[in-house]
């Protein structure tokens, strides 16, 4: 049943309720609810109409009588006088990430010039209800990125980290087997029925594109349009192809380099140069002290192919025209960017919130789907980055963490009718553009718009909103591939010694 705009507008602390029928094999009828509040967790800019509420859904709908959880939902008004009726439904990826933080920018969100956005946080991320945060995975990487700790120091640590965070939350009676793709996927569909919204959109980024995946193959009727931000298939063994991927992208950076007249002269030869000397360092690794930045100690790194490598590939859009200035660099000797990364790691823990999802997910629904000896072949078949290991956990961490593995559906493609805009950086090495050229056979109303230069998930590049005005035009006319200057005069300007 369609709506009016704005969702049906209703007095604060209005409790909607739905009886739902059995979802994807749950055991018994629950009663979803949203559970309306004055104020939500984040300071919205003045002037801009929204509500807010908590979606309470079962833990795990696999379970008879599991507790209930809360997700926090943001609804914001278009700013149109006559929206269309069918709202963005927006979350991000990760796994583990958290969407609410973007609800201070909304001011920015073209989407709202035409209809409502419902921006949703997904189960375990951090401002849900529990919150699977694991400051002991936090302060585990750190402590195994210090001088002097060797692999099979580092693993240990991240091993006690994965059990001592796994003992304290089922400690505090969380279930980690509900935490993954499957039942975040149900969450939607829950919120939409509660809203009764007739027709959605979908954004999504990274890994929330296989939460698309699997709305459209379980809950298609109500999907209007998705777009699929630099997109991680179902089917794809991520953690047999990352290192692979990785040095493709840079491979083609390089060649970009070289293909380009000014930056083809300033760095010859750049990609031999390059891969050699990570071979060299890999063989006979670098030593760099590092200045503590709170102590004033000297701190003395061991440094390879490998560590360099991830630092060239962690940097985003924005410092793409920089990269083959700052490998020049480092070829001539000039370890300063290098130094100032390698103190960022004496600096303290960082990201905990959402890694118990994270975990959750991945050694569920990933991890069980990869082959072992792939996964140890790329770890010693690049000279250049020998030991990179493909896998984002091991398979000891995995067991420690003890989640049920997912069935095989949710390691196979899916196919549909729906619209569906792919968008993809070129160089993005986590999700390359191959991924979703690929899918494309089995979503036959789907376009597909690379964008020149650019890294992953360009909706969500503030620099420059050519991302988020595409896929605007896009749910604005889904049968239409969007045609804008922006995306079509996308070129790099690399940087100059």
């Amino acid at each position: 049943m369609a709506t009016t705009h704005f969702l049906k507008a209703a007095a604060l602390g209005l409790l909607f309720s739905l009886l739902a029928g059995p979802g994807w094999g749950q055991s018994s009828e629950y009663t979803p609810r949203f559970i309306e509040k004055r104020k939500g967790p984040i300071n919205i800019p003045r002037g801009q109409k929204y509500r807010f509420g908590y979606l309470e859904v079962p833990e795990n709908r696999q379970v008879p009588d599991s507790k209930t959880i809360r997700l926090p939902v943001y609804i914001f008004k278009s700013r149109s006088a006559t929206p269309a009726p069918d709202p963005v439904i927006y979350t991000v990826g990760g796994p583990g990430s958290t969407t609410m933080p973007s609800a201070a920018y909304m001011n920015y969100y073209q989407y709202l010039d035409d209809r409502d956005v419902i921006m949703f946080e997904q189960r375990g991320t951090a401002y849900a209800q529990p919150h699977l945060g694991c400051p002991e995975w936090a302060e585990a990487i750190y402590q195994s990125q210090l001088p002097g700790i060797g692999e099979a120091e580092a693993n240990r640590l991240r091993e006690q980290a994965a059990k001592a965070c796994r003992d304290r939350l089922l400690a505090e009676g969380i279930d980690l087997n509900g935490y993954h793709t499957r039942e975040i996927a149900a969450d939607i569909e829950d919120l939409r029925r509660l809203l009764e919204l007739d027709q959605i959109n979908l954004l999504t980024i990274s890994y929330s594109t296989k939460i698309a995946q699997v709305l459209l193959r379980d809950y298609p009727e109500h999907i209007r349009s998705v777009v699929m931000d630099s997109a991680l298939p179902l089917e794809v063994s991520y953690d047999e192809e990352s290192v692979a991927n990785a040095l493709a992208t840079t491979r083609e950076l390089l060649s970009d380099c070289a293909q380009d007249a000014a930056c083809g002269a300033a760095y010859p030869d750049l990609g031999n140069r390059f891969f050699t000397y990570l071979e060299e360092i890999t063989r006979q690794p670098l030593e760099v002290q590092v200045t503590h930045p709170e102590e004033g100690t000297l701190e003395t790194f061991s440094v390879q192919g490998q560590d360099i490598f991830n630092m060239v590939i962690s940097a985003g859009t924005e410092q793409v025209p920089d990269v083959p200035w700052e490998i020049e660099k480092l070829l001539q000797g000039d370890l300063s960017t290098v130094k100032q990364q390698l103190a960022s790691r004496l600096s303290g823990p960082g990201y905990a919130d959402g890694v118990g999802m994270r975990l959750s997910v991945w050694c569920a629904e990933e991890f069980p789907f990869a082959d072992s000896a792939v996964m140890a072949r790329e770890t010693r078949a690049y000279p250049s980055v020998t030991g990179l290991s493909p896998e984002v956990y091991s398979a000891s961490v995995c067991a420690i963490w003890g989640v049920a593995p997912m069935a095989d559906l949710e390691n196979e493609p899916v196919s549909s009718t729906v619209p569906v805009l792919f968008i993809n950086g070129q160089y993005d090495e986590a999700t390359p553009s191959l991924w979703a050229q690929t899918m494309q056979v089995r979503f036959p109303n789907s376009f597909h718009l690379v964008f020149p230069g650019w890294k992953h998930t360009p909706t969500t590049y503030w620099s420059n909103p050519c991302g988020m005005a595409v896929a605007n035009a896009f749910f604005n006319d889904p049968t239409q591939r969007p045609a804008l200057y922006c995306f079509q005069e996308l070129e790099v300007s690399f940087t100059q010694p």
